[in-house]
């Protein structure tokens, strides 16, 4: 509830260089690049609030999928099905597409969710993704792991995916600003449940100062892919798994929502 406090009363700031996130605007980018790959029958995993579903095709046959624990109990989703990514309730070469944005780090078993994925698109089928790389803790104690570009392509060519199109999601100085901006907003936060809010005009000021010089770096100097806030990429299906049984409709904890 706290946690959802926050995240309303920030959305006031959003478009201001005062929000420690105001690097991280990436979702018009995001949106067009996901709403480019996918078609037909597309799983949105870890849909959250569902912001991706309004760009994607009108053609295409959207289904919301998010965790119970994180979805209902953190971000309050209403998903046309609550599962676990790791057990996905559909049937082999079922969609066409799967949709995982900054949804594998919060895997518990993340090549098990990666195999969930090659085993329910059809031959073909594509599955945009994206993963953070340097980022704060988040919706913990469910935030487990980050990985390097090679970690991302090694897990997804061992699930019998082929990685494409795999790049940074934020240039060098920009991801220096946000980390920068988080840290700071981190300090306020405690500041503010410690009740000693003297620094907090200072910490505010230096949130809206890292942002605006970050955005400038990145204007006029190159970018340094060995640091990136995440990355993303578009993973295709190569074959329906031959060494496993073949699923028919896996069904738990399912709830359509009219």
């Amino acid at each position: 509830m706290y946690a959802q406090s926050i995240r309303k009363a920030a959305r006031y700031l959003r478009s201001t260089a005062l929000h420690p996130q105001r690097l991280l605007e990436k979702r018009p980018g995001t949106a067009s690049w996901v709403a480019s790959l996918v078609s037909g029958r597309s799983l949105d995993v870890g849909c959250a609030g569902r912001w991706i579903q309004k760009h994607l095709p009108a053609e295409a046959h959207r289904i919301g999928l998010d965790c119970p624990v994180t979805g209902k109990q953190i971000f309050g989703a209403r998903p046309d099905v609550f599962a676990d990514a790791n057990l996905l309730p559909f049937a082999d070469a079922s969609i066409d597409s799967a949709v995982m944005l900054e949804v594998i780090e919060q895997l518990r078993a993340p090549q098990v969710g990666q195999r969930e994925i090659h085993r329910v698109p059809a031959p073909g089928g594509c599955a945009p993704a994206s993963m953070p790389f340097p980022y704060p803790v988040h919706d913990a104690p469910l935030d487990y792991q980050r990985m390097t570009e090679h970690g991302l392509v090694r897990d997804m060519q061992a699930a019998g995916l082929r990685a494409d199109a795999l790049a940074p999601t934020l240039g060098s100085a920009e991801t220096a600003g946000l980390i920068a901006c988080l840290a700071t907003a981190g300090m306020a936060l405690r500041a503010w449940q410690q009740r000693t809010p003297a620094m907090l005009p200072l910490l505010v000021c230096a949130i809206a100062v890292a942002n605006l010089l970050a955005w400038l770096a990145g204007r006029v100097g190159p970018s340094w892919n060995a640091i990136t806030n995440g990355y993303r990429l578009m993973a295709t299906q190569l074959h329906v798994p031959t060494d496993e049984p073949q699923h028919s409709l896996r069904v738990f904890a399912i709830r359509a929502i009219a």
